[in-house]
């Protein structure tokens, strides 16, 4: 009776369970029925009014872009051009294999989109590093039919897309599409299409590509401008290189062939095409085009329409060039280079940028941009970086330091003055103005290299700087462009701001793709920034800019600091008012120009006819920090430099001065460096060239670069700065 009672109610639960069971996968599968219909009628709703996608002429489809300065007006046309479409049998089988063994392997296999891309490139976002999932079909729909929907991040345009790379498959063999694709693609300086970037890296046609010229190529729609060989043939080699891997893996070479091309020398043969209307300014049109290529496409920038609105004012860069011109006209030299940067740093506006004398010049490097791109030695413009970390941690300017020439640093290091002039025991802000080697090497040293070089990153130096003793004398390789943006913080009071080219983007549509927020930080106290001013304008007044300060005829406070560098190869001088921060280099674009001899003040004089133009009627204006106090100072005796006695600093100590007239500072600059043999100090290792970086992709390594040791070798003494 029991055992039965007890089935029966084992049973009866049975049935309940199973009745729970199904009741739960009923509402389960009634609720996922929902939902498919529901993100179904979504879908749909998206693929709504689709663009043509049945023809092949909607993927040739382009609006110009234009650039517009600060005033409203067009200064440049980005457009498609250079674009020369061929047959397949036109195409070198191995640009052919080796665009789909990087692009998309899968290519053949698929429908138009590719899952397990997509769960690969998932992975690797998670992992921290960055893979595209797109196939070749999704990237063709992307540039070209869906190109007014590249600024759309949402799933609405990722499903468009993916529906029409599917669609088009149908309509097309995957032989049409890759087509189609090498046709379309951007290879770089104005070239579309894989036969103009034929013609314009090796002046051949697209049949005629060896292996390794067809990898060179197939690597460099990835990123035109940073495996740009004519520019940067290191990255574009190890691109190269990395192509070679992919086809040897995936079989389409051989071994053999694998190793030979991996071991050929990157060669050009540039054709004679060409290039994207530059406009007006080229040099800055060409600078705010790299700017673009940091978010979006080649193939968005000259078809999309995009309206790009910049800081350029065009009355201030009209008196740049003029400047510059001027100044070059005046040396006779016709090979002499210069650039400028000229910054509103209360906004971080670029007002002015001069990239060289002629951009259309008969001349490998007459292209490079040496405001932005050529990175050079800096001189004793660089002490500026020294005075302000100096002033941070309480050093007074009135301290007394020995300004003798030579100094022994250490057993291995010997430093001197321009000329080797002895200037005795003077003050820092007299150090300053004179620009003494040996008295800022004490200074530097005491304060700390690593944190000479950290104020100079915090101010906007974003080159590579090493903390070697050298550093403290100019010898890492910085651009015109940085150092105006640091500069600017002193204007500015103590306000770091990112420097401005563009303030708004739009789409054909009127739509803002992009707007500048102003975000400055600030790095210095006023006091600070105060401080250093003050001894920065003992630099215009009576130091080593004074010939330049009597041309000035602005009412307006300057302060600034020049610099030069071996045998006057590099002549710089960066320079503040309250309304323009502006660093102005002089020299040579390619390291193998004859160097020849130029005043030191040859940038100074740039700078004095630029402002006197732009800021002629310009009311006179305060330092934003004038009336800020003085930054907190330790008692002098404090502070211990390697070749001062302790005695000028406790006050028995008179202050003496050289009386040679090679230490006065009246006319000429007494701060050239002249390269030393081994140790820091000097700046062995010339300038970094002419290679330009892409932005905001990744900054190129100028070679060579300055080789001093963090703790200085024997073999000769150290180079003299300014």
């Amino acid at each position: 009776m029991g055992i039965r009672n007890r089935r029966a109610r084992a049973h009866a639960k049975t049935h309940i369970i199973g009745f729970s069971l199904a009741g739960v996968m009923g509402f389960l599968a009634l609720l996922a029925i929902a939902v498919a219909v529901s993100l179904g009628a979504v879908v749909e709703s998206w693929l709504q009014d689709l663009p043509d996608y049945t023809s092949a002429d909607a993927y040739l489809v382009a609006e110009p872009s234009e650039v517009y300065d600060a005033d409203g007006n067009t200064i440049a046309t980005f457009y498609l051009e250079n674009r020369r479409s061929i047959s397949q049998d036109e195409v070198s089988p191995y640009v052919w294999k080796g665009t789909v063994d990087v692009e998309d392997e899968r290519f053949y296999s698929h429908n138009g989109i590719d899952p397990a891309g997509i769960i690969r490139a998932v992975f690797s976002q998670l992992a921290g590093r960055s893979e595209g999932a797109s196939t070749i079909t999704q990237q063709l729909v992307r540039n070209t039919v869906l190109s007014d929907e590249q600024f759309d991040k949402t799933i609405r345009r990722k499903v468009r897309e993916a529906y029409i790379a599917v669609e088009m498959e149908k309509m097309y063999s995957k032989d049409q599409i890759l087509l189609m694709y090498l046709n379309t693609i951007y290879y770089g300086h104005g070239a579309y299409g894989i036969e103009a970037a034929s013609l314009t890296y090796f002046n051949k046609h697209a049949s005629e590509l060896t292996l390794a010229e067809a990898a060179t190529l197939i690597g460099l729609p990835n990123s035109p401008s940073y495996y740009d060989p004519t520019q940067n043939p290191d990255a574009a080699k190890e691109r190269r290189n990395k192509v070679l891997d992919n086809m040897l893996r995936l079989g389409d070479i051989t071994q053999e062939e694998h190793d030979a091309a991996q071991a050929e020398d990157l060669v050009l043969n540039l054709g004679d095409t060409s290039m994207d209307q530059q406009g007006t300014y080229p040099f800055w049109t060409n600078y705010v085009k790299g700017l673009l290529e940091g978010d979006f496409s080649q193939d968005t920038i000259v078809q999309s329409g995009l309206k790009v609105y910049t800081t350029l004012d065009p009355t201030t860069q009209n008196a740049a060039q003029d400047a510059v011109t001027r100044m070059l006209d005046e040396t006779g030299d016709s090979k002499l280079e210069s650039a400028l940067v000229a910054i509103d740093p209360t906004t971080g506006y670029i007002k002015a940028m001069v990239g060289g004398k002629d951009f259309y010049a008969d001349s490998d490097s007459a292209q490079v941009n040496a405001a932005s791109n050529a990175f050079k030695q800096t001189g004793s413009s660089f002490k500026m970086f020294t005075l302000v970390t100096a002033l941070k941690q309480g050093m007074n300017p009135n301290i007394m330091l020995n300004c003798n020439s030579p100094i022994q640093v250490t057993n291995s290091w010997k430093v001197q003055n321009f000329a080797n002039t002895s200037y005795g025991t003077i003050s820092l802000a007299d150090a300053t103005a004179k620009s003494s080697n040996t008295g800022y090497v004490q200074v530097g040293m005491a304060v700390g290299v690593d944190n000479v070089v950290q104020t100079a990153k915090d101010m906007g130096v974003s080159s590579d700087l090493q903390p070697y003793g050298s550093t403290i004398l100019g010898a890492n390789l910085t651009s015109p462009l940085e150092m105006a943006e640091a500069y600017a913080c002193l204007a500015n009071g103590g306000e770091h701001r990112d420097p401005v080219a563009i303030t708004k983007i739009e789409d054909r549509n009127g739509n803002t793709v992009y707007e500048h927020k102003d975000s400055p930080t600030r790095v210095l106290d006023e006091g600070v920034a105060k401080a250093a001013t003050e001894v920065l304008e003992g630099v215009v007044t009576n130091g080593t800019a004074s010939a330049m300060n009597s041309m000035l005829t602005i009412n307006q406070p300057v302060a600034g600091k020049t610099g030069t560098t071996d045998n006057t190869e590099n002549l710089w001088f960066c320079g503040y008012t309250p309304q323009l921060s502006v660093a102005i280099w002089t020299g040579y674009k390619s390291s193998d120009s004859s160097t020849g001899k130029h005043p030191a003040e040859t940038s100074n004089r740039a700078f004095a006819y630029f402002v006197n133009t732009v800021l002629a009627d310009t009311p006179r204006a305060d330092w934003p920090m004038a009336n800020a106090a003085n930054p907190t100072y330790k008692e002098n005796s404090t502070w211990k430099f390697s070749n001062t006695a302790s005695s000028a600093n406790d006050g028995t100590a008179a202050t003496t001065e050289a009386t040679t007239e090679e230490a006065a500072a009246e006319n000429t600059e007494s701060e050239q460096t002249t390269t030393g043999t081994g140790g820091d100090g000097g700046t062995a290792g010339g300038d970094g060239g002419t290679t330009p970086t892409p932005t905001p992709t990744p900054t190129p390594t100028p070679e060579p670069e300055p080789t001093p040791d963090p703790t200085p070798t024997p073999g000769g003494d150290a180079g003299t700065t300014e």
